[in-house]
């Protein structure tokens, strides 16, 4: 398991992320959370085969990790996939994107056949986990009240 230290110096040190699975519905966690991200100044390249070619949060989705050219120098993916079809994202990750440091599960993903195979190749693994909130709680940005989601909703 990461320290917070570790934590914030990856939140820090990272530029570009690759989410993969992420859904152009406002209300899905993909989508705030990219949405966050961007919001935050990382820059975030959709991937999703079912929406390759539109625009999301100012860039084009593409349709898998293959898409995105070397020069847009990805250095994490996160991914929001159910945790059995991890092993292909992570293994498309490390074949394709050269510049990649850090492979990061969303909460309630976990794959640890996938996670050393990317730890084998000298990547960081961060699983059930979520940069969003990570990011909150470390740089202070949790609301008192709880998470703060990004998702104004009359329920509440």
């Amino acid at each position: 398991m990461m320290t917070d230290a570790e934590l914030t110096r990856l939140l820090k040190s990272t530029r570009v992320i690759a989410c993969v699975g992420v859904s152009p519905n406002p209300v899905r966690p993909s989508h705030y959370v990219a949405r966050y991200l961007t919001l935050k100044g990382f820059r975030v390249i959709p991937v999703n085969p079912g929406h390759a070619g539109t625009r999301l949060f100012g860039e084009t989705v593409v349709a898998g990790l293959a898409d995105i050219p070397a020069e847009a120098k990805v250095d994490m993916v996160d991914i929001f996939r159910r945790s059995e079809h991890v092993p292909p994202v992570v293994e498309e990750a490390l074949e394709h994107l050269p510049h990649l440091r850090t492979v990061w599960m969303q909460i309630g993903v976990q794959n640890e056949d996938a996670a050393e195979a990317a730890r084998a190749r000298g990547m960081t693994v961060v699983q059930d986990r979520c940069p969003k909130i990570e990011y909150q709680r470390l740089f202070g940005e949790l609301r008192m009240g709880g998470f703060a989601t990004g998702v104004i909703s009359s329920r509440l």
